[in-house]
């Protein structure tokens, strides 16, 4: 089983926003030396907690400090833009880090609806051609050409290559499953959005329905999970109150920067909250390195996939790569300091 990160750049309280955006990048850097197969990066906008908003200019950057990770985005939501942009920019990442470049697409808008309209003023039309988009970026990432009588047959996304970024459908329905389905793409199923609803039945979907393409003669599945370990079961889950009590503050629609266990454990649960909180517990992939590890294994074999894209967020950015790291230690092969004691 391979094993890839997702960083949303998440803001937190006691730094400021760009200091999470720096923080990815380290995190990157870091996530290179223990072995893990890409580095994927998520587009938000105007948003009070994922503040990463412009995920092919930070892989540019993490271009140029790495030399072996995969990086890609997860993804760049196309409905906001042009798909021959959209082609030009990655095919500049692939110029900068050849055979190394995820372009991952999704239809969602990453935002509310007024932003989503000041980003693209056809914003409630835009989702509709998002098949189109998908098909005219696949032409002009791999320097084919489009139909005849397309208004973008002859134009060419530069710099052209011998290589090409590596195009990903991203879902969290069977919507996404379908479509990479009919186009022959890779497909990384949202399984942290759902808390795993309907992952089954869009990968079935998406396996029953696949059309081999020429780079991808088979399907190929991924999962993006949320998971934390640490060096004690007990330090996990106080680690874990943080994206606890922001996952329930949302569901309540308050929204802002992550907050330390600390500041939790100042705000006790209500009689309601204390319930969901054990219900988000009681399937949280959260503990040791053993026990994190246990539980993905037995997800990827339940949903027979053969690589897992973690996302771990985390007040204390130490404690956020201590987790990568001991994760790394089950998985990838690769030696790993001990704990503090």
């Amino acid at each position: 089983m391979r094993l890839s990160v997702l960083d949303q750049s998440v803001a937190v309280t006691g730094r400021s926003e760009d200091a999470s955006i720096r923080e990815t990048l380290a995190l990157a850097q870091h996530c290179e030396t223990l072995g893990y197969e890409r580095f994927w990066l998520s587009e938000h906008h105007s948003h009070p907690t994922i503040v990463g908003s412009a995920p092919e200019v930070l892989m540019a950057a993490i271009a140029a400090t790495t030399q072996r990770i995969r990086i890609g985005s997860a993804g760049v939501m196309l409905p906001h833009y042009s798909s021959l942009k959209v082609a030009e920019q990655f095919r500049v990442l692939e110029a900068l880090a050849p055979g190394r470049i995820d372009l991952g697409v999704g239809r969602a808008p990453g935002s509310d609806g007024r932003t989503a309209q000041l980003l693209n003023p056809n914003a409630r039309h835009a989702a509709d051609h998002f098949p189109l988009q998908v098909r005219e970026l696949q032409a002009w990432i791999n320097g084919t050409e489009l139909p005849e009588g397309h208004p973008g047959r002859g134009v060419s996304a530069n710099p052209t290559g011998p290589g090409a970024p590596t195009l990903w459908m991203l879902g969290s329905s069977n919507y996404g499953a379908q479509l990479a389905a009919h186009y022959g793409l890779p497909y990384a199923f949202a399984y942290f959005i759902t808390d795993g609803q309907g992952a089954e039945e869009a990968l079935a979907m998406y396996r029953e329905l696949y059309r081999p393409s020429s780079p991808h003669p088979v399907p190929q599945p991924a999962l993006c999970v949320w998971a934390l370990a640490a060096d004690t079961e007990a330090e996990a889950w106080q680690l874990f109150s943080s994206r606890e009590r922001w996952k329930i503050d949302r569901n309540k629609g308050a929204l802002g920067p992550l907050q330390s266990p600390a500041e939790v454990a100042q705000r006790p649960y209500s009689a309601v909250e204390q319930a969901d909180a054990e219900r988000l517990r009681s399937t949280a992939l959260v503990g040791t390195a053993e026990q994190v590890a246990g539980k993905l294994r037995a997800l990827s074999e339940a949903l027979q996939v053969e690589e897992l894209v973690v996302i771990t967020w985390a007040h204390d950015p130490v404690a956020r790569r201590r987790s990568y790291e001991l994760l790394a230690q089950e998985f990838c092969s690769v030696p790993v300091r001990p704990g503090p004691r």
